[in-house]
């Protein structure tokens, strides 16, 4: 008699050329994913070749009941660290049969600003670091920490190891991994300085792929948690009080800051983001506020300020970037509830478009 687990692992090149390709899209609060699975003829490759499909808006908050069809346009295949083999995981974004992208579908606009010749020619950068806090799904409190109460202050837990300090690590490294298979550039895990809080980053990645990784990471993460019947939260601020709340700082550079000479067209990039620092701030996450509080590791939403290995600053430049005269820098204000698609392309379209 064959178990579950027999069944759930059964290797399907065995016996048909048929795969499951899992469409994923993201949700009517534009932090949710969903995601559904079709069967296809055989392996593809390129999104391209994909059929188009559709969904019942109403019940993602996303189309009234009475013109209720949305349709997913696939734009990235990765592997499925789930099913295996040659099945496959694709991120779609979202349009109404007329073909208009739907108000959640942030991918679009996106694509535009990363296919504007001047950005193209710019060859940009990013490198996200998405901070996550693992809760204990019953009561909705961190991971690792006793119900009703909190554990000894923070200092211990950040890249800690030990029973005592880091909770989670099994379901980090299976999303390490899983993201690894599935051929994201995860570059890196880490836990943070609060418990039961992780992060791992993504990149370098090149324009819009940045955002296809990131999310397609997070449905990565959200199905391993579901499995270990853990919650994942991207809360910037889950716990009140002396406790570092949670960001998504993203690092970026374009061609002429990785060129000689290229310090100074990343002091006048970061001089651009300062005079548009409240149009940022607006769209780099839903709470942001009671994260940029000015403590924590963390400048003040109200104000902008940028130094080099100033982890207290809005922007932070690195030590190796200052001494090279050359290389990228950290926008530290976006929080891990930020929705990559808009980051990534807000900040191109910041320091290479916009003039000010």
């Amino acid at each position: 008699m064959s178990l579950l687990s027999d069944l759930i692992n059964l290797n399907l090149t065995e016996s048909t050329e048929k795969i499951i390709a899992e469409y994923i899209w993201i949700g009517g609060s534009g932090m949710d994913l969903r995601s559904k699975a079709r069967t296809l003829s055989g392996p593809v490759k390129d999104p391209s070749k994909l059929l188009r499909w559709n969904y019942d808006g109403s019940s993602t908050g996303q189309a009234p009941g009475e013109d209720s069809e949305v349709i997913l346009y696939p734009q990235a295949i990765f592997k499925d660290p789930f099913r295996r083999g040659n099945n496959i995981l694709v991120m779609c974004d979202a349009y109404t049969p007329a073909g208009e992208p739907i108000p959640t579908n942030k991918r679009h606009h996106a694509a535009k600003i990363f296919s504007n010749p001047d950005v193209v020619a710019e060859e940009t950068w990013y490198g996200i670091e998405q901070e996550y806090t693992l809760l204990q799904k019953e009561v909705n409190w961190p991971l690792g920490w006793p119900i009703g109460g909190f554990p000894g202050p923070q200092g211990p837990y950040y890249c800690g190891t030990g029973a005592d300090k880091a909770f989670g690590r099994d379901i980090v490294d299976s999303h390490y991994k899983a993201c690894l298979y599935a051929g994201i550039n995860i570059s890196g895990i880490n836990g943070e300085v609060m418990p039961g809080q992780w992060e791992f980053q993504v990149g370098p990645a090149v324009g819009i792929s940045a955002g296809d990784e990131v999310w397609t990471a997070r449905y990565i993460l959200e199905r391993i948690a579901e499995i270990a019947g853990v919650v994942v939260s991207f809360d910037p601020k889950p716990i009140p009080g002396d406790w570092n709340g949670a960001g998504a700082h993203t690092n970026y550079s374009t061609k002429s800051m990785r060129a000689e000479g290229g310090y100074e067209v990343i002091k006048k990039a970061i001089k651009k983001l300062e005079l548009r620092h409240k149009e940022h701030i607006a769209a780099y996450g839903e709470g942001n506020e009671r994260r940029l509080t000015g403590k924590h590791e963390t400048a003040n939403i109200n104000s902008f300020k940028w130094g080099v290995a100033n982890r207290g600053a809005s922007v932070r430049v690195g030590r190796d970037t200052e001494n090279a005269g050359k290389g990228y820098f950290e926008d530290r204000r976006p929080a891990s509830n930020m929705d990559p698609y808009v980051v990534t392309s807000m900040i191109a379209e910041t320091t290479i478009i916009w003039k000010p």
